[in-house]
């Protein structure tokens, strides 16, 4: 029989071994989280420029453009084909309209039957053709190919779109990254005033009123904090949408507010950094393209009141049975002249003249708002640059503001009043120096997206 101190001993391990169990099993059966994934700001361009969805769907209607441009050419190229068939059929003399009948050599004359078969043909037969002068399909040809010119044009026009909202939702990521860290500074601040209030009450030298305004002071920076990390997570989810990814991959962003994120290789001087938008919008080439397209449209239908020379031959063997069969060719040079239509090819050629004008006259408007756009991102540019110096400053003198308030009420020679003034001021110029720095990267990345170098964002 066991005894009761036995007993009790035995329970305590027991005791402790499941105390001690539980734990255990519950972190082997947790699942490791998977490492955030560290992303930089060049990363993000790179991914956005090449692997997302709407860069995908883009470089496939290029090839579809290119595509055409081979279905074009098909019409100057050999056609080759090889058939064979079998018939078997029987046909009513008759039906042809002339009564057959010839002389028999004993006298009289013979008629063909009303109904002839029935028997076989045979027929197995290899033809080409080969198109010699076809001054239309040319144009055509040169059309199709203005046609993919304009589709890679509009590839980069989707590049430069993709990589402009992927570097904007990145920016404002680390924006709310940069607040996030800035409510925290604040949340510590307000709770190292707390402990200095309770301090000074416990004293005897400051009100309980003191130490009621520090505590809801921290109250404040805290639900801010929570506000702030709810946009950060907003952020990342928007980095993600952007860059194609799954909404639920962890993210560590590699860079911060610098003065350098956002740059590209861009002139800041107007005239140098309008040329270079000339040079190199692909929304403008596209509209150049679609220009061009137009007239080797017109060029084409213009071209189709020329004659059309054509080689056409076949050669095969037909017979009524296979092994008596025969080799029979023929080749031939076919010329088409077109001369009336119902007036189809006007009318055609009216409506590509108007796409011609309207082509033109959107180039010319978007000319205009190219150099608009310079000229609107380089003013942001320099006013966000002047904002960072003022909101720098701004930064300094109320941190020195809230040291001096923080000195005084330790003294004794003031109430926390003033600290938490202080506070406040330093909270807003802390916002105050993240936007500009915020601002200056946005004008950056406009500037580029105006230039049409997003591409080159780093």
């Amino acid at each position: 029989m066991v005894s009761r101190s036995n007993s009790s001993r035995l329970v305590a391990v027991l005791a402790w071994l499941v105390a001690t169990g539980a734990p255990l099993a519950a972190q082997a059966a947790a699942p490791t989280a998977p490492p955030p994934l560290r992303l930089s700001f060049a990363d993000a361009v790179r991914l956005a420029s090449g692997e997302v969805p709407v860069v995908a769907l883009a470089s496939l209607r290029t090839s579809e453009a290119d595509a055409r441009v081979r279905q074009a050419r098909a019409a100057l190229l050999p056609s080759l084909s090889v058939g064979g068939s079998w018939l078997n059929r029987t046909f009513n003399s008759k039906s042809l309209g002339i009564d057959f009948s010839f002389p028999l050599p004993g006298g009289g004359t013979a008629t063909l039957p009303d109904l002839i078969g029935p028997f076989n043909l045979y027929d197995a037969r290899f033809s080409a053709t080969q198109a010699l002068f076809d001054w239309s399909s040319v144009r055509r040809v040169r059309a199709a190919g203005a046609q993919a010119d304009g589709s890679r044009a509009e590839r980069g026009v989707t590049v430069e779109a993709s990589v402009l909202a992927a570097a904007l939702a990145y920016v404002r990521a680390v924006r709310a990254q940069s607040v996030v860290g800035a409510r925290q500074a604040d949340s510590a601040i307000a709770a190292e005033l707390v402990g200095l209030a309770e301090a000074q009450r416990a004293a005897g030298v400051s009100p309980a009123i003191d130490v009621t305004r520090a505590q809801a002071q921290l109250a404040r920076a805290e639900g801010l904090l929570l506000v702030a990390k709810n946009q950060l997570d907003r952020g990342r989810i928007d980095v993600t949408r952007a860059l194609g990814l799954d909404p639920a991959t962890p993210l560590a962003f590699s860079d911060s507010l610098a003065p350098s994120l956002g740059a590209a290789d861009v002139s800041v001087r107007r005239d140098s950094a309008v040329n270079a938008a000339l040079a190199n919008r692909p929304d403008l080439r596209a509209e150049q393209a679609r220009a061009a397209a137009a007239r080797q449209t017109g060029s084409a239908i213009r071209a189709e009141r020329l004659p059309r020379l054509e080689l056409a031959g076949d050669y095969g063997v037909n017979g009524r049975t296979v092994p008596k069969a025969i080799a029979t060719r023929d080749i031939a040079v076919q010329v088409s002249v077109p001369i009336l239509d119902g007036f189809r090819r006007e009318a055609r050629l009216d409506e590509q003249d108007a796409v011609l004008r309207e082509s033109q006259v959107r180039e010319a408007d978007l000319r205009r708002q190219i150099a608009a756009e310079v000229d609107a991102a380089l003013l942001d540019l320099g006013s966000a640059e002047a904002q960072q110096l003022v909101a720098r400053e701004e930064l300094r003198l109320a941190a020195s503001e809230l040291s001096q308030a923080r000195e005084r009420f330790k003294a004794g020679v003031a109430g926390n009043i003033d600290v938490i003034t202080a506070q406040t001021g330093l909270i807003r110029a802390r916002d105050t120096e993240i936007d500009a720095r915020f601002a200056a990267a946005t004008a950056r990345i406009s500037l580029a997206r105006a230039t049409g170098v997003a591409r080159t964002l780093h």
